[in-house]
């Protein structure tokens, strides 16, 4: 059976340049790649002639030779023709990987493996009403995995050191047969780290990491509330393979008051009057966040009548400035009055229009 022309192969002309011919060779092999059309024997013959064709012609002494004596001069050379679904991924496989979203797992030279960042931590830290408005400075206790202070993280006894694994060569990986595919994976032996530990650390049993007890100084702003997060970067566990320590969250829980109750940034208190003061009017002392501040009471000041105080309230977290702090009055009724008080109030009673 005679070939088909290479260049009409791969839909390009003689003059085509290496990224036209890697352009079309990608296109086709996206479109006839067998994973993508199973049991199409059509599809399977177009992909294995691509695949010739684009091996002849992105290789430049090849693509001489054919395009001065034809497929008839690539036989005087030892080649084949297509060479196999694992040698196309060996040879092309950055082209895989741009089309099938990994690249070919036979790869020289050894898998390193990749750093990974330690892992995060979470703290809950309950706090008083007045220090979540004020801000405060608190040192907390934590318990987490850091590096293993006998082995300095390699997870080998004092005088020793790990070494290559027998089983994945250092690679880290191994590779094993599937249909078409040479497929990697985790090798199970050293976990994917390429090092075999033949005496583990006797304090971290090889896992270059222990428990490790630490004081962090936490800088708590004025202004945060219940639900609050904070984040303390590199104060999580240590990383590993070089990767960055994880960061530390900590989690606010503000304690309700007893005389003030917070809404946003403003804060609100009830204070209770007399009859005689919100009838007459008075000026009251009342309690603030830092210390006491006197209202006037108007004459004839009903029951939940509402004073607000600027600027005494919370800080604003986000920018400048603080809440206010609202007073809502309520009047007192007495509830022990004497025979004079009574005669009095009865008096009183007639009096009005």
């Amino acid at each position: 059976m005679t070939k088909r022309d290479y260049y009409e192969i791969l839909g390009v002309s003689k003059t085509a340049s290496d990224e036209e011919l890697k352009r079309n060779y990608r296109k086709i092999a996206m479109q006839c790649h067998p994973d993508k059309n199973p049991g199409d024997k059509k599809a399977e013959e177009r992909f294995k002639e691509a695949a010739e064709a684009y091996e002849v012609l992105s290789d430049r002494q090849k693509r001489e030779i054919y395009d001065h004596y034809g497929h008839a001069g690539l036989n005087n050379t030892g080649f084949q023709g297509f060479s196999g679904f694992d040698d196309v991924f060996s040879n092309f496989g950055d082209i895989f990987e741009d089309v099938f979203g990994f690249g070919h797992t036979r790869r020289r030279g050894r898998t390193r493996q990749a750093a990974r960042a330690g892992a995060d931590l979470r703290y809950d830290l309950k706090i008083s009403f007045l220090d979540a408005a004020f801000g405060i400075t608190k040192t907390i206790e934590l318990e987490k995995f850091q590096t293993c202070h006998s082995c300095q993280g390699t997870g080998a006894a004092a005088g020793t050191s790990p070494t290559t694994c027998p089983t994945c060569q250092g690679r880290g990986q191994v590779l094993q047969s599937s249909g078409f595919f040479t497929i990697s994976s985790t090798c199970p032996h050293c976990h994917g780290q390429g090092k075999f530990i033949a005496k583990p650390c006797h304090e971290c049993r090889g896992t270059g990491k222990e428990k490790q007890q630490k004081s962090v100084e936490l800088k708590i702003p004025a202004g945060v509330e219940t639900g609050s997060r904070m984040r303390l970067r590199g104060e999580g566990e240590s990383g590993e393979q070089g990767g960055p320590s994880g960061d530390l969250y900590v989690f606010l829980q503000v304690e309700e008051h007893d005389f003030f109750v917070r809404s946003e940034d403003d804060i609100i208190c009830r204070v209770p009057i007399s009859f005689v003061q919100a009838a007459l009017g008075a000026t009251i002392e009342v309690p603030t966040l830092k210390d006491t501040e006197k209202i006037k009471i108007p004459r004839g000041t009903q029951n939940g009548r509402t004073f607000r105080l600027k600027g005494k309230g919370i800080p604003h977290l986000q920018g400048y400035g603080r809440g206010d702090q609202i007073i809502e009055v309520y009047v007192e009724i007495p509830t022990d009055l004497s025979r004079k008080q009574e005669d009095l109030l009865r008096e009183f009673e007639k009096l009005n229009p």
